[in-house]
């Protein structure tokens, strides 16, 4: 056991092998088809541990002696001039942590942006300036990048996080600019990861998509209980403190399996359980409300930037936790709705901003406290 750690429970940061729950098979797949040569396409709901899945194969030797690696959220970028800015940004900071050599490759290759690499004679470093606006040719510049990597002394494993995001840019042939530059990498393999699971399968399985048939598909679903409630309680028992299963399954159900959340439950139940007692059902329930009352001020913000119409069918679907049928009079009736064409006007406003789902005919709140959050407002409290 690592002694530096004093809660198992890990929300940041690296993960020692130790403190990782499960995801052996995923991890082993991930690994093996991007050792061999090939691209992956990696889904799951946003918070079900794919960026740590993808980091933590990183650090796995195979990976760390033999690859540069590199990680880009495009979650926040909206043009193709900011996905080369934040893509540029990230090359430069891996390499000169890991290769003066690669480092000098890339300030060659990067033509149209030159001028921006200097030498810290203080600190005897490279130095990299780069401000979005000097970008004023992302497809030339995102070839560059593309070149400097595939000219690279090791192979190199890029990772796009939120790779649906490219969707929504302004530029319509975003699809088709990167496509045509990974077929014919050699030396660069990709992970692409998204959370919209509608709008990435349709990016990968659709014929009519550039990116059709490119990669293999690993959906990241939730970590069975059989797994994840032993190691839960082990970890309590390790540190000499306890919990039932029946409580751990509680909080598995509560949160439908979603990682992050129940891993973010059990780190503040350690905190507050003290060593040589017991965690209890109050304690829990205290824990939920705790991070419910803590997410509040954010959520409230971004509610507030939600138009009226939006928010009623938010509310809405929330209330009833998965709803079915939604522009049905009977749905309109029950939740004071305005009409079927308002409904289905605020629907596919709230799916573009991600703050509702859809599957099999279902629409839900996909981030889980938020849905906790939302029920609240209409007087339904969080009981486990």
């Amino acid at each position: 056991m690592t002694q530096a750690i004093r809660n198992p429970f890990i929300l940041t940061g690296t993960i020692p092998p130790e403190y990782f729950c499960d995801r052996k098979k995923e991890s082993e797949r991930l690994t093996r088809t991007i050792t061999q040569g090939g691209n992956i396409c990696l889904i799951s709901p946003r918070r079900m541990g794919k960026s740590k899945l993808v980091r933590f194969c990183y650090d796995k030797p195979e990976l760390t002696d033999s690859y540069y690696t590199f990680y880009i959220d495009i979650l926040h970028t909206s043009s193709l001039r900011e996905l080369t800015y934040t893509f540029g940004q990230n090359v430069f900071e891996t390499l000169n942590s890991q290769s003066k050599k690669m480092l000098a490759t890339l300030a060659q290759g990067l033509k149209s942006i030159q001028a921006k690499f200097g030498f810290d004679p203080i600190n005897y470093t490279p130095t990299f300036s780069l401000e979005l606006g000097d970008i004023t040719k992302p497809e030339f510049t995102l070839s560059e990048i593309f070149q400097c990597l595939e000219k690279a002394d090791k192979p190199c494993i890029v990772t796009f996080d939120e790779f649906q995001q490219i969707t929504r840019y302004p530029e319509r042939n975003v699809e088709a600019l990167l496509r045509s530059h990974i077929q014919h990498l050699g030396n660069v393999h990709f992970i692409f990861a998204g959370s919209e699971r509608h709008l990435i399968s349709e990016m990968f399985q659709s014929s009519a998509r550039p990116f059709y048939n490119s990669t293999d598909i690993l959906e990241l679903h939730a970590i069975a209980p059989e797994e994840y409630i032993p190691f839960v309680t082990q970890w309590f028992e390790t540190y000499e403190k306890t919990i039932n299963n029946e409580l751990v399954m509680r909080i598995y159900q509560l949160f439908e399996g979603n990682t992050y959340y129940m891993q973010k439950t059990f780190h503040e139940a350690f905190i507050n359980t003290p060593s040589q007692s017991k965690c209890t059902l109050s304690k829990l329930n205290e824990t939920v409300n705790s991070i419910l009352e803590d997410a509040g001020d954010g959520y409230r913000q971004l509610l507030s930037r939600i138009p009226e119409r939006q928010k009623e069918v938010l509310y809405a679907i929330a209330t009833e936790g998965k709803a079915s049928r939604i522009m049905s009079a009977a749905f309109i009736k029950s939740h004071s709705l305005t009409s079927a064409s308002a409904v289905q006007a605020a629907t596919r406003k709230l799916m573009e901003a991600d703050l509702l789902s859809v599957e099999n005919e279902v629409y839900y709140v996909p981030d889980i406290l938020l849905r906790f959050y939302l029920r609240k407002l209409q007087g339904i409290a969080v009981e486990l």
